[in-house]
This record gives C-alpha cells, structure tokens and sequence, in this order.
C-alpha cells in the first residue's frame, strides 16, 4: 500500500500570498502615511511660530524673548529669568543667540525667553521652566535672529525673525522643502545643514560652518537641521 504526501494546492498556495501581499500593502501605506503625518507636523511646526509672534507683537507690541516690557509677569525680572533688551533682535546688542541656546534659569538667552514669554501669554502650551519644545522626530524647534551658521547665533542667507528644527532625516527633510519652499537645502527661504549626529538641544553640532548641505542624503541615517524665515 502506497503511502501519500500531503501538501498545499496552487489555490492554497495563491490564498497565502494573496493575504502577504495585502499585510505587507497594509504595512507599506501605514509607513507612508506615519511619513506624511511628520512632515505635516514639521511643516505646521513653523507655521504655528509665525501665527503666535503675530499674536504677541499684535498684544504687546514687542518681540517675544526681547520684549522689555516682560516685567508685566513676575516671573520675569531682570536679576531673575532675565529680560529682553527691545532691540529688536533675539540676543545682546548685536550678538545673536542661538536656536538650541541651553535652558537657564537666570540670565536665560533670548531664545529661551521667546518660549518663556509665548508660554505666560498662553499663545503656547508647555511649562515655562522649560527650554525649546520636542518636534515631531524627537528633536528641538528653536528660534533666532539671522545671518550666518545656526550654532552660532544666526542662519546663513536668512534675515529676520528665523526658526530651526533639528534631527529631520533626509527624506523628511527633502519632503518639507518641497513643501515650503524649492526643496534644494542651500537655496530658498528654507536651507538645511547636516548634523554631527542625530541629538537634541544644545549638543547639535552643525557641519560645514557657513555652508548649507547642498543635497539631501536618504539613508536613514544622516539628520540635519532645517531652518526657515518665518518673519
């Protein structure tokens, strides 16, 4: 008596892939749209600074962080969180401080008081002993005055009111630009330099001082932090 094997049918066979293909489709989209739900985080990221320094500058009729008239909040005084100077700039005189500026809580840079001051006006969310806020990919979204390397106070070809986001992997970031902007990392109102490593708050180290990436790497690994004109 002959003994026979049993196995699986073309049509079993067809049902198992059928049902792989539609996991991995199910797994695919649901990737793509974690990607675009980011990039419309990062994109609304800055746009919700410009609505809010509308916001105040309508109210107070200052700069948030270099408002002079700040001591209208006790929790602002100049030998305690600090206080702007009305200069017009985020920074001293003509020093500029930089977006990702450490929390200090006294003598705070500038670019700390911007958030302080947007938290008491309740125009943001977030607790004023806190520095920059988290962005969508686990970085920080800072804010300066510009001209020049983020690092050091100002952003090159960028004038003006100028908001940063580090730790943006290149196929976030690429996409961002082509949102807001022209997508080239070195040219437009949006320009992108590459980090050191992926990190947050005043650690972010920018590479090429002056000079913006002039592409943008998708390799899962390479960050960089986007910069834009915002005012």
């Amino acid at each position: 008596m002959r003994s026979r094997q049993s196995g699986f049918t073309l049509v079993e066979i067809a049902i198992v892939l059928v049902i792989i293909g539609l996991l991995l489709g199910g797994v695919l989209k649901g990737q793509e749209l974690i990607t675009s739900a980011k990039i419309k985080n990062l994109a609304n990221d800055f746009n919700g600074i410009s609505t809010a320094v509308y916001a105040y500058q309508d109210r107070y009729r200052a700069l948030p962080g270099d408002d002079a008239g700040a001591t209208r909040w006790p929790q602002i005084t100049s030998a305690g969180t600090g206080l702007g100077d009305g200069n017009g700039l985020l920074g001293t005189g003509a020093t500029r401080d930089a977006f990702n500026a450490a929390y200090a809580a006294t003598a705070a840079p500038e670019t700390i008081l911007f958030w302080t001051e947007l938290r008491l006006s309740g125009l943001v969310s977030g607790n004023i002993t806190e520095g920059q806020p988290v962005n969508a990919v686990g970085g920080i979204l800072g804010v300066q005055s510009g001209a020049g390397n983020p690092t050091a106070g100002a952003t090159q070809g960028l004038g003006g009111l100028v908001a940063c986001q580090t730790n943006v992997l290149g196929k976030l970031a690429e996409a961002m630009d082509r949102q807001l902007d022209d997508g080239k990392p070195d040219g437009g109102s949006v320009k992108a330099w590459v980090q050191t490593t992926a990190t947050t708050a005043a650690t972010i180290t920018v590479l090429a001082a002056n000079v913006p990436s002039t592409t943008y790497v998708d390799d899962g690994v390479t960050a960089y932090t986007i910069c834009k004109q915002i005012l």
